[in-house]
Parts: structure tokens; C-alpha cells; sequence
């Protein structure tokens, strides 16, 4: 018997998941963009500003040193993510391939999360940041192949919709909630003295990110892989999976250079909002903390009505490319927007916009990238490597998009490169043949 023998390990799902199911799913991803979204957001920017001592003298300083922390983190997600997802496609456990590394990529996550909230320094600050991702990229590897092993392709729209909205709802919690009503109103009073409100925000993270992965590791009912099925494993053989040939594979090359563009386009329009609130709006930074809470509202509107509604019509019509295309470019016109408008209100049109468009494309571009992987075998690796393309742009644009603000000296030439890698992200899915 061959190493790919068949299994029902890797049958494509013909049963419809359940509404319990699909709620356990959006609940484990509300916990996963809470805990990473929310630090990146606010925490993470304003831990940095406190332990750079010449920050409040030179703004371009944090800048860059928020950028640098992200880029290496990026560097550790180009690893974890097709690493990890290989592993989980040859894990033999008895609760199966992918709930193993759900539990040990949460774990990692959350501890490196507590972690962190106690780091006074630059070096500190980076090394646990990098781990905090590591173990996101461990748990949004296996969280994403769960669409591909369980979820049949009608359902994969209206599915991936869930795992897309939360993702607006899970920044609105981690940065209201927590870091502002459970700490402040809540936890303040009691402990005042005993640790800093940073280790009360992380903390909360940490421990609703964990509860929050215990439905999905319930209802998700994996067939375990036999060993007899499980392909051999050698490091050399790993690397040379990571390539996947353009030539054979086309659909799965543009879809991943779609990804990478449009990802970049919105992480270079978002990742450094709040310094463009206190810098190139110029209210402080203090000021934007709280002005950066409306337009997180607005977003979450556009980004939760546009996942579930356009998600649901990609599955009804069989069409995923139309709607992709038209996340991508209403993206694009969201960043024009505040290249020739700085205003503050401008701001809020700009997030709408952006809500909409990022909302279609997360939902139907994830269901689009699991039409085109070129083996169910390697789905979790293949999947990893197209995971790449949403968490590293979002790690490493920030460093660009410092470079780009400290060269032009402001922030109009990092939204017209956002509106660019959004467009032309739009006319490279068009690409795809195999998918409609």
C-alpha cells in the first residue's frame, strides 16, 4: 500500500456541517483575531512607544521599530504556517490530524501573550511578539484546513463568511472590552498596584482566546489517519514540497499572488492607522486610541454584512472570482480616499469601504483557495503556504509602510501603494480559469 493510498482521512466532504458546528467555527476565530488583532491594533503599538525612551520626541522612531518587531514576526510566519501544516497532514492522533495542533497552537498563543504584557524592552517586546504569532499561525493553520477536510464546496462561502466577520467583531472586543471596559472598569479597582492594565488586557486575551477553542475542538469529529496512509516525512522532502510549479498549478499561483497583493494593499492601508490618526492627523497619540475605536465600528459593519451576505451569494450563484475582484477593488478606492482627503472624517468613508471590500474578499477568496489546491493530501500544508499570503503582508507592511512614511514624510504615498497592490491584486484573480 502506497503512502497516498486512499483514506477516508482525505475524502472530499460531501455532508453538510452543522449550524453547531459552523457557530463552534466562527466562535474559535473570534478568539483567534481578538488575540491577535487587538494587540496589533493598540497594545502591541503602544507597548512599543513605552519602551522606546525618545518615542514621544521622535514619533518616526516607534514607527520603524513597530515595523522592524512586525517583519520579523512575518519572517516566523513564512515558516510556521506550510511547516506546521504539513506536520498536521501526517498527525496520526486518535482526535485527528488538525484538533492536536489546534490545542498546542492556542496554548503557545496565549502564554506567549501573557508573556509579553511583562516585556520592557525592544528586544523582549520583539522575541515574545514573534511567539504570540508562531503560535496564531499554528492554530489559523489548522483551523483553516477544517474548511477543506469538513466543509462540502456548496457550504464553503457561506463557512469561510464565518470565519472572515469575526475577525472585525474580534478587534471591536479586544480592543473595547478588554483593554477598556474589563480592564479599566472592572479589574483596575481591585488590583491597582499589584500588575500593569497591559498584563490585564493580554491576560484576557489570553484566557478567552483559550475558552473559545473548546466548542470547535467538541463538535469538529475528525476521522483519525491511519498510519498505513500517512505519507513519510523527511525534512528534504518538506522543502521540496513548499514548491508548487506555476506551470501545473496555475489557478493555485494566481490565487496566491492575488492574496498577496490585496493583503498587502489592506495591511498597508490599516497596520499603521493609529499612527496615522496621532501623526498625520496630528490629535496625539493618546486621542487616538479612542478615535480609532469609531472607525473599528464602522469597519466591523461593512466587513460583517459583506462576509456573511456576499458569502452566502458566492455559494447560491457558483461564482467566486466576480466577487473577489470586487472586495479587492473597493479596497483600492478606500485608500484613494485618503490620499486626496485627510480628514478625519474622511476616515470613516474610507473604513466603510474598506469594511465592504475586505469582508467579500476574506470570504470568497478563502473558498476560492481551497477549489484550487493540487493535492488533498497536502491540504494543510497547502493551505499554510496560502495562509502566508494574509499574515505575512500584514507583518511585514508595516516596515515597508514606515519606510515609505519616513521617506515622503507622511502618509498620502503609503495609501497610494495600498490602492495600487489592492488593483492590480484585483486583475491577477481574474487569472484563474478552473474556478468561476
Amino acid at each position: 500500500m502506497t503512502a497516498k493510498a486512499s483514506s477516508a482521512a482525505f475524502a472530499e466532504p460531501q455532508r453538510a456541517v452543522t449550524g453547531a458546528w459552523i457557530a463552534a467555527f466562527a466562535a474559535a476565530w473570534l478568539g483567534v483575531w481578538m488575540a491577535q488583532l487587538g494587540p496589533f491594533q493598540v497594545l502591541l503599538p503602544v507597548q512599543v512607544e513605552e519602551v522606546l525612551p525618545t518615542a514621544s520626541e521622535h514619533w518616526t522612531e516607534s514607527v520603524m521599530a513597530f515595523g522592524i518587531i512586525s517583519g520579523i514576526a512575518g519572517i516566523c510566519a513564512i515558516i510556521a504556517f506550510p511547516v506546521t501544516g504539513a506536520l498536521s497532514d501526517r498527525t496520526t492522533s486518535r482526535l485527528g490530524r488538525r484538533r492536536p495542533w489546534v490545542i498546542g497552537g492556542a496554548v503557545l498563543f496565549a502564554v506567549s501573550l501573557v508573556a509579553l504584557s511583562f516585556q520592557t524592552s525592544i528586544v523582549g517586546v520583539g522575541v515574545f511578539w514573534s511567539l504570540v504569532i508562531t503560535g496564531f499561525c499554528i492554530l489559523a493553520s489548522a483551523l483553516t484546513a477544517l474548511i477543506s477536510d469538513q466543509v462540502p464546496v456548496r457550504q464553503r462561502g457561506f463557512v469561510s463568511g464565518w470565519m472572515s466577520a469575526p475577525q472585525a467583531v474580534g478587534i471591536i472586543l479586544g480592543v473595547l472590552l478588554v483593554t477598556e471596559v474589563l480592564v479599566v472598569s472592572v479589574l483596575g479597582p481591585l488590583v491597582t498596584g499589584i500588575f500593569t492594565e497591559r498584563f490585564y488586557g493580554y491576560t484576557a486575551l489570553a484566557v478567552l482566546l483559550l475558552a473559545l477553542q473548546l466548542p470547535i475542538l467538541a463538535v469538529a469529529k475528525e476521522i483519525p489517519l491511519e498510519k498505513a496512509h500517512r505519507q513519510r516525512f523527511s525534512f528534504l522532502g518538506m522543502l521540496r514540497g513548499m514548491w508548487i510549479s506555476p506551470r501545473k498549478h496555475p489557478d493555485f499561483a494566481w490565487t496566491l499572488t492575488s492574496r498577496v497583493l490585496v493583503n498587502t494593499g489592506n495591511a498597508l492601508g490599516t497596520g499603521l492607522l493609529l499612527y496615522y490618526l496621532a501623526y498625520g492627523l496630528e490629535i496625539g497619540i493618546d486621542d487616538a486610541e479612542e478615535a480609532l475605536l469609531p472607525l473599528i465600528v464602522v469597519y466591523l459593519i461593512g466587513v460583517v454584512i459583506s462576509a456573511l451576505i456576499v458569502g452566502y451569494l458566492s455559494d447560491r450563484l457558483a461564482r467566486r472570482k466576480i466577487f473577489v475582484i470586487w472586495g479587492a477593488l473597493s479596497q483600492a478606492v478606500a485608500a484613494f480616499v485618503l490620499v486626496f482627503v485627510t480628514s478625519y472624517e474622511a476616515t470613516f468613508v474610507a473604513g466603510a469601504l474598506l469594511g465592504l471590500g475586505y469582508g467579500a474578499f476574506l470570504a470568497v477568496d478563502q473558498a476560492l483557495a481551497t477549489q484550487v489546491l493540487p493535492d488533498p493530501h497536502d491540504r494543510g500544508k497547502d493551505l499554510g503556504i496560502m495562509n502566508i499570503a494574509f499574515q505575512v503582508p500584514q507583518a511585514l507592511a508595516p516596515l515597508l509602510g514606515a519606510l515609505v512614511v519616513v521617506s515622503l514624510e507622511g502618509f498620502r504615498g503609503l495609501f497610494m501603494l495600498a490602492a495600487l497592490a489592492a488593483a492590480i491584486g484585483a486583475a491577477v484573480v481574474g487569472l484563474v480559469r478552473d474556478v468561476k
